[in-house]
């Protein structure tokens, strides 16, 4: 599957974008000006993106790459 492919799943489950991913992760304060901070580690993203929008590891692990700049 492609990493779009990832990503248009992941829109169709939760109604939410990559971007809306974005700013949600700003408001959790695990990134800031669209950088992650040093201290946020990446169980802590893929576990709020499990509990909170029921994703999956792979599909959790695409929208933190999306945070990290992944874009293709």
């Amino acid at each position: 599957m492609s990493f779009q492919s990832y990503l248009n799943n992941i829109q169709t489950k939760t109604g939410k974008t990559p971007s809306d991913f974005c700013a949600l992760a700003q408001e959790k304060e695990f990134t800031k000006n669209g950088i992650i901070k040093k201290e946020i580690k990446a169980t802590q993203i893929t576990n709020w993106l499990k509990e909170d929008y029921q994703l999956g590891h792979g599909h959790a692990m695409a929208i933190y790459a999306y945070l990290k700049g992944k874009r293709e």
